[in-house]
């Protein structure tokens, strides 16, 4: 897979896809063309090669819950030059409200973590995934728990700034990323974007996950 390059205005990610045996529950998310913004100050971490790996999930059979989300307009997206490579990262909250709802999503087509605040992207990392015995599940979730200080009990592994979104382990957690990593069905994003999502993020926030579901400029899934 060649690397993802992104421009200044917003293309979305997202549908939710928990199945029809949930409830069929899934996201509406439209996105609306904006002037791109002025360039601004952005954290970033070097990355390593080109992401290459290709994900297998499956969907989530023991997620804590499956939630109907509202629509959401994106109002923005972060200006990223280049391709992004795995250890790399950006945070930029300048020009986005200070608060409103939070949603993140993650395409692991892409293998790309995006933070939305009430439309208005805030931050993007370069993410590890399940490997194939042990998928990442897809589907809308929420944050059910956070712990900063996290150590996993089933594989006695610290997991800093744990976001968790299943009952059977699922979070979003500070890792080494690098290329060839893999988890055993979490998130993993560097620690250092790790800890900024974790200051942002709220129980009960919605976290989307796809496989290559995107959404065209002016498009709606429903």
């Amino acid at each position: 897979m060649q690397a993802s390059w992104r421009t200044g205005v917003g293309i979305a990610l997202l549908v939710g896809v928990a199945g029809a045996a949930a409830g069929g529950a899934a996201l509406v998310l439209r996105a609306e063309q904006v002037a791109p913004p002025a360039p601004k100050r952005i954290d970033s971490v070097a990355g390593a090669p080109v992401v290459q790996a290709k994900p297998m999930p499956t969907p989530a059979a023991s997620a804590s819950s499956i939630v109907r989300p509202e629509a959401m307009v994106v109002r923005r997206v972060l200006p990223i030059e280049g391709p992004f490579t795995h250890g790399r990262w950006v945070w930029d909250e300048d020009g986005a409200p200070a608060s409103g709802p939070l949603v993140v999503t993650i395409d692991l087509d892409a293998q790309v973590l995006s933070v939305f605040r009430d439309g208005y992207e805030i931050g993007a990392a370069v993410v590890l995934y399940g490997a194939d015995w042990k998928p990442t599940p897809l589907g809308a979730l929420k944050i059910t728990e956070k712990d900063a200080d996290h150590v996993s009990n089933l594989y006695d592994a610290p997991m800093p700034y744990m976001l968790r979104l299943t009952t059977d382990g699922i979070s979003i957690h500070g890792s080494d990323v690098q290329e060839g990593g893999a988890t055993h069905g979490c998130i993993g994003v560097p620690t250092a974007f790790a800890k900024k999502l974790f200051g942002a993020a709220r129980v009960g926030d919605r976290v989307i996950i796809t496989n290559g579901k995107r959404l065209a400029m002016g498009g709606a899934i429903t």
